[in-house]
């Protein structure tokens, strides 16, 4: 049975071209055979990769690798793009109105899409809250390709929401000395609530079994080599968009035989690729949002309606951390 959303339009954040935003007002597709309406309530903005979108800061040969579901538009502007999501189910199967739901979508006030691309919120997680699903998704994918073990000494560069999400999964891991490294004193206090020991660069972890770089920063990236212990693994997790980055590998990288791995949340790694499906994947990830501690890394809030005045400023903010959109 076919439905449509009353006026069947939609309001979305477009941006325009570098540091420029604009609302747009777009058509809805009528809700046919698998199809679901979904009315947003909450949505997050991701500070580190949108800030690289909205500066167009995106490499041409990267494109379509960092292109996101239900995108809009092309890096080269204008473009509609977001991946965080929170809302309820208005019409669709019967078994799912009503339900609240998480989508990688752009940020928009209604959308249509396929029942599969959404996933369902337990009730132990606050909807307010779901929307650091993609985040969490990202640390968790981070703790598979870093191989953290019991016991392990295990530093993370940057406090960001990704670092601090990597942390707390990483402090869960029984018996592992977790420290979480920023130039940011701020965000000790932020850790703490998480029960992450914080650390200065200067009084970084040395000797450690792993290190995890999500601070976008070259200078941390090479601290992270100067703190790994023997054939210590050094995880490089951020996204530096187009911008060129020194690597050190002329004192002790070789005499240490440490390795460099990339992680990124595109892809799912060799050891868990046969029996995990993105799917799975960020399920669990909504399920390790239940900790009430993790409202601690919301740094504040926008309304949807002035989203497009505020959206650059609180991407330039480097006190930023989650910043939630309300509907």
């Amino acid at each position: 049975m076919t439905q449509s959303y009353p006026n069947g339009t939609a309001r979305a954040l477009w941006i325009e071209g570098p540091g420029v935003c604009a609302l747009r007002t777009g058509d809805l597709p009528a809700v046919a055979n698998d199809k679901v309406l979904v009315k947003a309530r909450f949505g997050s903005i991701s500070r580190g990769t949108e800030s690289l979108v909205l500066n167009g800061n995106v490499p041409s040969g990267e494109h379509e690798s960092m292109a996101c579901p239900h995108q809009e538009g092309s890096f080269s502007f204008p473009v509609k793009y977001g991946y965080s999501v929170v809302g309820d189910v208005q019409a669709g199967p019967d078994e799912l109105i009503g339900r609240p739901v998480f989508c990688l979508h752009p940020h928009q006030t209604h959308f249509v899409t396929d029942k599969n691309n959404l996933h369902l919120i337990p009730f132990e997680v606050p909807p307010e809250r779901a929307v650091l699903a993609a985040n969490m998704e990202t640390a968790l994918n981070v703790i598979w390709d870093a191989g953290i073990l019991p016991g392990d000494r295990v530093t993370i560069f940057g406090g960001g929401v990704v670092g601090l999400l990597t942390a707390f999964l990483a402090t869960g891991i029984i018996g592992t000395e977790t420290a979480l490294v920023d130039i940011n004193s701020n965000r000790k206090t932020a850790a703490a609530n998480l029960g992450i020991t914080f650390a200065s660069p200067e009084n970084a972890p040395r000797n450690c079994d792993v290190v995890i770089n999500t601070s976008a920063s070259s200078a941390a990236l090479n601290q992270a080599i100067e703190c790994a212990g023997y054939e210590g693994r050094i995880v490089e997790a951020s996204w530096f968009g187009d911008k060129k980055t020194e690597i050190v590998l002329g004192t002790r990288f070789h005499s240490q035989r440490l390795s460099v791995v990339s992680s990124q949340v595109g892809g799912i790694g060799g050891t868990r690729r046969a029996r995990w499906q993105f799917a799975r994947r960020l399920g669990v990830a909504i399920s390790l949002l239940s900790n009430e501690k993790l409202d601690g890394l919301f740094s504040g809030e926008t309304s949807f309606d002035t989203l497009d005045q505020d959206y650059p400023g609180i991407i330039a903010s480097p006190s930023t951390l989650c910043h939630r959109i309300v509907y």
